[in-house]
């Protein structure tokens, strides 16, 4: 019940059967009396010195008031963050139109060990959130690439060219690029939070999931694909705020690390189970084990306890004003973002993004090789029967077996990767040390360089007279070396601009899906028109390119950001 509290199916039930069965921890007799009590240590004065001397003192009898380490420990009193804050009190009874206090009270968490901040949460709850997300961005990226082994039954049904056909999977991927644009700013507003926006698109990806099943022509079945990946795009973009919310800053790295698993985990999957059942059951099938897959996704979100610190605290301080009949009781986040508006914050995922890639060489650097990471990794999806198929003449199941490559390179590149981050980055956090955006670029460096390897092993050993396993090993290469160079990347785009963190990661993801769509479409004229070797070299040769890109931006990453007319906005 504990793991059930504050989720959406609580919620729900709170509302059909009311508070009695499912009352909230803050609307208890006890509780209530207390903040019923709850008067304040300082009011408005004429001199603001005085005021902020009078906060100070306040927020300092406030720190030191026993904390509660249980909901149920009503004896020990519950207490604000901060008891008073007389310099924003004023302005936000204001606009409330609180009258009925004589200052407003910071709500915040009891003490440390709240047991209502999800980085306290007990182990097992975490680990409950922790397979919830996972679970279902790993079943939502599996949706992309399990229409690959569907492609020959669609061309033959609505009569489309190879190159046409993977449109499919293109419109899906341009779709989960474009979604966080416009769903990303409203799970930032605490009166949302993260899980309504992942329960209500969950079952509008369902629905056109069922609809891409019943196409009954390729413009419908595209216009479902796309529909699907905009839909689809939340857990994607925000699931990692998610796994963020219930762990501290040192282990924040290998949380993450099992979300990039499942991101490419998940497309591989999916070519394996389509490879099976399609051949012999037909490529609607593929749209109804999407269907299959992601139900029991939309089961688990349901039961998923918010975990967006501003949400739980934005409810909490609403169950006091309701039980206090005082509108004094706010949130921090609910006064930074008094005067913020939904048009601020749709600006800030519009248009921001697109202001510093273009006028940050650094950012758009990073947005285009996580782009053109993202095309290669998702056009070996269009060259594996190429290669597998018509080289080897492996079947279609068989070549989703081999493609398991990509999650064993995934799993092998976090040797590396978290090594750096448990010998290097952890002792330096722990000893107080400052560590620059550039160091966090270091497994980038080895990485980059595994890439054009991989993919020129992959491009010029891939013949009859070679064994299947030499192109696999390349393969394997090219995709531990994105794994790496993803988590590297993002880590660096959090730390050069933290304000602007969220609505450039919605950027970069917008810039990855479109080169990724691209990607998508060129695979098959490149392989026609060049030959595998010639083409792969190509794309290696790009890569390449991108080495001493980010080798530069290493060395010189540091003064382009004292240059950079963002550093201090």
């Amino acid at each position: 019940m504990s793991f059930f509290a504050d989720s959406p199916a609580w919620w729900a039930l709170r509302t059909l059967l009311g508070k009695k069965y499912f009352p909230h921890p803050e609307e208890t007799e006890d509780v209530a009396k207390h903040f019923e009590e709850f008067k304040p240590a300082c009011s408005h004065s004429a001199n603001h010195q005085h005021q902020l001397d009078t906060c100070t003192k306040c927020r300092d009898t406030a720190q030191s008031l026993p904390n509660p380490t249980s909901r149920a420990d009503v004896e020990q009193l519950r207490h604000t963050e901060a008891t008073t804050d007389c310099n924003v009190s004023k302005h936000t009874e204001e606009q409330r139109g609180a009258r009925s206090c004589e200052s407003v009270f910071i709500v915040g968490w009891y003490g440390d060990k709240d047991p209502g901040n999800p980085i306290n949460w007990p182990l097992w709850k975490k680990t409950l959130l922790s397979v919830t997300i996972n679970f279902t961005a790993f079943v939502v990226y599996m949706s992309s690439a399990i229409y690959t082994p569907a492609q020959p039954g669609i061309q033959d049904e609505f009569g489309v060219s190879p190159t046409i056909s993977t449109l499919g999977l293109g419109v899906f991927i341009l779709g989960y690029g474009t979604g966080p644009l416009f769903w990303s700013p409203l799970s930032e507003m605490p009166a949302i939070g993260r899980n309504i926006p992942y329960v209500l698109t969950m079952v509008v990806f369902l629905v056109f999931t069922v609809a891409a099943a019943q196409s009954n022509s390729f413009g419908m079945l595209l216009a479902c694909r796309f529909l699907q990946g905009f839909f689809g795009s939340p857990i994607l973009s925000t699931g990692g705020a998610s796994l963020s919310d219930i762990v501290d800053q040192q282990t924040k790295p290998y949380s993450l690390y099992t979300w990039a698993v499942s991101s490419l985990a998940g497309p591989t999957t999916g070519t394996i189970i389509a490879g099976y059942t399609v051949p012999s059951l037909g490529w609607r099938w593929s749209m109804w084990e999407i269907l299959i897959t992601n139900s029991p996704a939309l089961i688990l979100l349901l039961l998923l306890p918010e975990s967006s610190p501003s949400t739980i605290l934005h409810c909490r301080a609403k169950m006091i004003r309701q039980a206090t009949n005082k509108e004094c009781f706010v949130t921090r986040a609910e006064i930074e973002s008094a005067n913020i508006t939904v048009f601020d914050r749709f600006y800030a995922s519009l248009v921001v993004p697109w202001r510093v890639n273009l006028l940050d060489p650094a950012i758009m650097f990073t947005s285009l090789y996580t782009g053109l990471i993202y095309a290669i990794f998702f056009s070996m999806f269009e060259f594996a029967p190429m290669v597998y198929g018509d080289v080897y003449g492996m079947e279609p199941g068989q070549i989703g077996l081999v493609l398991i490559c990509n999650i064993i390179a995934t799993l092998g590149a976090a040797v590396p990767y978290l090594g750096f981050i448990y010998y290097v980055v952890n002792p330096a956090i722990r000893a107080g040390k400052e560590i620059s955006p550039e160091r966090r670029l270091v497994p980038a460096l080895f990485a980059s360089i595994l890439i054009p390897s991989g993919i020129f092993i992959f491009g010029w050993t891939s013949r009859a007279s070679i064994h299947w396993i030499v192109p696999t090993i390349g393969a394997a290469f090219a995709t531990a070396g994105f794994a790496m160079i993803i988590q590297s990347i993002f880590v660096y785009i959090s730390m050069v601009y933290p304000q602007y963190a969220a609505s450039l990661f919605g950027g970069n993801g917008f810039v990855k899906a479109i080169v990724a769509f691209g990607g998508v479409l060129w695979s098959h004229p490149l392989y026609n028109t060049l030959g595998l070797p010639i083409g792969m070299s190509v794309l290696g040769a790009i890569c390449v390119v991108f080495v001493s890109g980010i080798f530069l931006l290493y060395a010189w990453g540091e003064r382009l950001r004292q240059r950079s007319r963002f550093t201090s906005s």
